[in-house]
């Protein structure tokens, strides 16, 4: 579009006078008298930024409803919109030279640029002078209008007078000449005449281009001049004042009328898409004060605000199809034009696009403002800019592409920012609809969290990482660091009227029906918009980044799947090489994995680029910081702020616990943990400015009082999440909260009875993979307690526990043996399978076939083999921590005999005489596997407990594995690994000669007291009772039998019903009967040992 372009004139094409007159009686039955409009208000100020985009055109036909219209009183026009379609008549235009450039209407706007001096105005040659205003005298107010007139619509009513004194060729308009001089009036413009001048001069504009090509430049010429002009009243501000009400009108008719000037409507032209997309500094482009002035007509003409939101809609319709790597920033600049005018804002929230019910998928494509959150360099297109060929890719160029593509992405953030926030401010209804949006986003969503997601029935990442992150934004206003605004979210939120539906979510700590009666209990009130923006953006976090972070876990799986199989399918290549025909498919087949691989591997890399934000994470670490706080102050009912935690909460919590907290969603915690958590692994380094008091506090919490947690998985992650916080980090060897543990006296009070008890209660998770998770679960609770057993308070927690406590320490340790039985065995027992592997595989001459199959078997027996090793390790570094602090607590009747048999079982599969022969595998650090190293463990074990003849006793008195040579054996490997010095080496010898003299004495004990009477001998052991106690199925079994049972199988052994140690009544009079008969045996072997002696001497 040229704005020096000035309307053609085709003679036949001009209507006539008749005509014209009908022509103006509509204009005034549409728009009624006017009169020029006043000077702009204050109010609606030209901003300084820049536009953006798409919508639908709205053209209302007038109705004509005649009215009388002297040429005297002609009307003022106030405008609304129309556009042009092609004509086939000549083109005035031409025949004087002129060239107009095509106006794109496709969205896509030219480069900006300066104009030459040559191509302004269309200056005329220096050979033909141009008339100017007499110097001689003042120029009359006529001659003012018809000058001004002239230079801004560029036409003229006198043949004699076809350049205006700035150089311009004007347009000849003999319509309106012809009138003037059949009224005898003086051939100039004037204000009465301007409007019949303008219908003939934009009538006779050539049809294939939009008439808003010659309207916007002569609106932009007008300002132009009026703000020159000094002068606040009389005839000549007056032209200045009606030029601009009629350069407005004509654009208004322009686009939605434009049959006014003899037009068909043309969608292409009817628009005013084109000129937002071209931006505002753009010379063909809309101008701030062109839209400020059209604001002003919202209220006297409906078609303006129908033409600026069908424009939008047009606009973010076809953003809808584009993607982050075309042409996108106009699109996204016309809508931040936009968000500088409040009324635009709200008309556009009105628009039934802003909401319009769409599937989760149609949201990106079919709201509003749902194209402009699609645009993200998570867009299949975009990935594959970024990361082509992702498979062969190096380190340095991923870590290039993905800064490059989180810089695109914040840029692009910041604008949807700016975007929404206008609409959040722009008043209450606007915000409502827009919080509408969001919450229509999130509950159309919910399968994002399906444990397969079809991408056809979920909007993408992309979208919903940008909905996350502006939401994340609007929380920013009160997520400040001395929590003072938390009080402002509204608990009962779920329980008002919420955007949100949850209805299908599991709840923290209620069953659906108990959650449904609890929310349809109706609370009366309005909810805040800090309430609003809270639970909008919990919700974003657990559909939008948690869903993508979900999605990694998957990625990972399926990208070592893929990995595996080209591998396997490229060696098997060579099968095929004698077909061709084979081949080729095979080499499809192949293809079609390696694309997948490549797909996967590209999707992996932009997802983690995504997530790996710096200033994204930290701004949602701080919302989960508000969150945690939030819970802790709903469950301890109290002002909780971070640094208060002895102060106000009290643990364990009431057992009656909240409703309100109860029936929340799970991801209300599960976000705050997965959160975290990934931090932790990827961006740790932001961690320590980002974590407080208030995280050690929700972890110590709920482990304290699990049962607020309906989900063991949900109470896992709180171990997980303390677990990630002790991992050393750069200067911090105790990670980022090690020191906070060992520190915090609510820690100190709390912490390790909490962990106490999630081991006990993590033996039975209800899942599948329950008996392996609760080792990886109590790996982790056993690197807690390592980091924060150098606090002497634990030590003394630990001990006082197992006296206070005692039922519940004795389950405690016996879950700790039951470990560190099974994951012994279970690796040892797997090192002389991976032994007798290796030796297979050195025969070369093994079929491969086969030899794959058994290098398969070998890494899995591998795979299992390190994993209980480690296990393994770190539960002997728990006993030997724990028996060295307290030992007497190990020695009680109900755990010394079990400790005692472990140990003797472990020492002789490590030092037995089969144990060189079945344990020698090659690499055993690739396993963790350090014989030695185990050995000296179990030898500190002894060491700890030795002093306790009660232990000595258990030792000698197992049958099974008890043996001499054995820890004989022992010293001398010590000795000759050098493992221990000889200091400890000589206490391990002398406790050798205790367990035999102990041996030796029970066994001598066991011979003296004979056959046992049915009734004192334990009926599961069939050992001599010494506490016996009376089952609820009425059998008498020892109390150590019992307690021993109940550990793992809190039924009663003979009929299977449920009991406690409560349960089991003790039998005083039986007691006292077995321990008279005991004695008696004893004393009576003693007698006879002396007569004996005696017999022997006399003789």
């Amino acid at each position: 579009m040229d704005p020096n372009e000035q309307p053609s004139w085709a003679g036949g094409d001009a209507p006539d006078k008749e005509k014209m007159e009908q022509i103006r009686a509509r204009r005034l039955a549409k728009l009624g008298t006017s009169t020029p409009v006043s000077a702009k208000s204050d109010e609606n100020k030209a901003p300084d930024s820049e536009s953006s985009n798409p919508s639908r055109t709205s053209t209302p036909k007038p109705q004509p409803q005649p009215q009388p219209a002297s040429a005297e009183s002609r009307p003022k026009i106030n405008v609304t919109s129309a556009a042009p379609p092609a004509s086939s008549s000549p083109n005035p235009f031409d025949k004087l030279g002129v060239k107009a450039e095509p106006s794109s209407s496709t969205g896509t706007s030219s480069m900006n640029r300066k104009r030459l001096a040559s191509e302004i105005d269309d200056v005329v040659p220096a050979d033909r002078p141009s008339p100017k205003p007499s110097t001689t005298q003042p120029e009359s107010d006529e001659s003012y209008a018809d000058r001004t007139l002239s230079q801004i619509f560029r036409i003229t009513v006198d043949p004699h007078n076809m350049v205006n004194s700035s150089g311009q060729r004007l347009t000849f308009l003999p319509n309106l000449n012809e009138e003037l001089n059949e009224s005898g009036e003086p051939l100039k413009l004037s204000v009465n005449t301007l409007d019949q001048a303008l219908m003939e001069a934009a009538s006779s504009y050539p049809h294939d281009k939009p008439l808003m090509n010659y309207f916007l430049p002569c609106w932009k010429r007008a300002v132009k001049a009026s703000l020159q002009f000094k002068g606040t009243e009389g005839p000549k501000f007056e032209v200045h004042e009606e030029a601009k009400r009629l350069c407005m009108s004509g654009c208004l008719f322009a686009l939605s009328m434009p049959d006014l000037y003899g037009r068909s409507p043309n969608p292409k032209h009817d628009t005013l898409m084109p000129y937002l997309l071209k931006g505002v500094q753009d010379e063909n482009g809309l101008c701030f004060n062109f839209i400020q002035e059209a604001i002003k007509r919202f209220d006297d003409d409906e078609a303006f605000p129908a033409l600026f939101n069908d424009a939008m809609v047009q606009i973010s319709s076809k953003l809808g199809t584009i993607s982050m790597d075309q042409d996108y920033k106009p699109y996204i600049q016309a809508m931040l034009t936009y968000t500088r005018f409040p009324p635009l804002i709200v008309n556009l929230a009105k628009h039934p696009t802003f909401t319009m019910a769409q599937s989760a998928a149609g949201i990106e494509k079919h709201t509003l403002l749902g194209p402009f959150f699609r645009i993200s360099p998570l867009q299949n297109e975009v990935i594959k800019s970024y990361f082509p060929g992702a498979r062969g890719l190096d380190k340095g160029r991923i870590a290039n592409s993905q800064d490059a593509l989180r810089m695109v992405l914040r840029t692009h953030q910041d604008d949807l920012f700016a975007i929404t926030n206008a609409f959040i401010r722009a008043g209450q209804e606007t915000r409502s609809r827009t919080l509408d949006w969001f919450a229509y986003i999130m509950n159309s969503n919910h399968k994002r969290r399906a444990l397969q997601v079809d991408p056809r029935e979920v909007a993408s990442n992309g979208f919903m990482i940008n909905v996350t992150t502006i939401l994340d934004r609007f929380c920013e206003p009160f997520m400040d660091m001395d929590f003072s605004k938390v009080n402002k979210i509204d608990d009962n939120y779920f329980r008002k009227q919420p955007r949100i539906n949850i209805s299908d979510e599991t709840k923290l700590n209620a069953d659906q029906s108990y959650a449904d009666s609890f929310y349809a209990n109706k609370i009366p009130g309005e909810t805040n918009f800090i309430s609003e923006a809270f639970f909008l953006t919990l919700a974003a976090h657990h559909y939008g980044s948690e869903a993508c972070n979900s999605q990694l876990k998957n990625l990972d799986r399926d990208i070592k799947y893929l990995e595996k199989r080209v591998k396997i399918m490229e060696a098997d290549r060579i099968k095929f090489v004698n077909n061709p025909v084979q081949l080729q498919q095979y080499d499809k087949a192949v293809q079609r994995h390696v694309d997948a691989l490549e797909k996967s591997i590209a999707v992996k890399l932009s997802i983690e680029g995504v997530l790996l934000d710096e200033r994204m994470q930290s701004t949602s670490l701080r919302f989960m910081r508000i969150v945690a706080v939030w819970l802790l102050r709903l469950v301890t009912r109290s002002e909780y702020k971070p640094g208060q935690e002895s102060k106000e909460i009290q643990l364990p919590l009431p057992a009656e616990k909240s409703d309100v907290f109860s029936c929340l969603p799970e991801y209300t915690l599960q976000n705050i943990v997965d959160n975290f958590k990934f931090i932790f692994r990827w961006l740790p380094k932001i961690l320590p400015s980002a974590v407080g008091d208030e995280m050690i506090a929700l972890c110590v919490t709920f482990l304290r009082s699990t049962e607020y947690i309906k989900n063991p998985y949900l109470k896992s992650s709180l171990v997980s999440l303390l677990f990630s916080a002790t991992w050393p980090l750069m200067h911090l060897k105790r990670g980022v909260l090690g020191d906070q543990l060992v520190g915090s006296q609510f820690a100190n009070d709390h912490l390790l009875k909490g962990l106490m008890k999630f081991y006990i209660e993590c033996e039975s998770t209800g899942a599948d993979s329950a008996f392996y998770d609760k080792f990886n679960i109590r790996y982790e609770i056993f690197q807690v307690i390592k980091c924060v057993w150098v606090n002497d308070h634990y030590k003394r927690q630990l001990t006082r526990e197992s006296r206070v406590n005692k039922q519940f320490f004795v389950q405690f340790v016996n879950m700790l043996l039951n470990d560190a039985t099974y994951v012994l065995d279970e690796a040892l027992t797997k090192f002389p399978k991976i032994r007798a592997i290796e030796k297979e595989l050195e025969d070369p001459s093994i079929p491969q076939e086969d030899r794959q199959k058994k290098e398969e078997e070998m890494q899995q027996l591998a795979n299992q083999a390190t994993s209980f090793m480690q296990l393994a390790n770190e539960t002997l570094e728990m006993m030997k921590l724990f028996t060295e602090a307290m030992s007497e607590a190990f020695t009680m009747p109900e755990i010394v005999s079990r400790l005692a048999s472990m140990l003797n079982y472990n020492l002789e599969t490590l030092a037995g005489k089969k144990a060189a022969a079945e344990l020698s595998v090659s690499n055993r650090d690739k396993y963790h596997f350090r014989p030695i190293q185990i050995i000296s463990d179990i030898v500190d074990i002894y060491l700890n407990l030795g002093n306790s003849p009660v232990f000595i006793d258990a030792v000698a008195a197992d049958g099974r594995s008890y043996k001499p040579e054995v820890l004989e054996r022992v010293s001398r490997i010590l000795i000759s690994k050098h493992q221990k010095d000889p200091a400890d080496v000589a206490r391990w010898d002398k406790l050798r000669v205790k367990f035999v003299d102990a041996k030796t004495l029970l066994d001598q004990a066991e011979l003296d007291l004979g056959d046992i009477p049915a009734e004192f001998e334990d009926p599961i052991m069939g050992d001599l009772m010494k506490d016996p106690v009376l089952l609820p199925s009425k059998h008498i079994v020892d109390r150590s039998t019992i307690v021993q049972h109940l550990l793992s199988d809190p039924k009663d052994p003979f009929t299977r019903q449920a009991m406690t140690i409560d349960d089991a009544i003790p039998q005083t009079e039986l007691k006292e009967r077995i321990e008279q008969w005991r004695e008696e045996r004893v004393q009576a072997a003693k007698d006879k040992l002396k007569s004996d002696v005696m017999d022997t001497t006399e003789g």
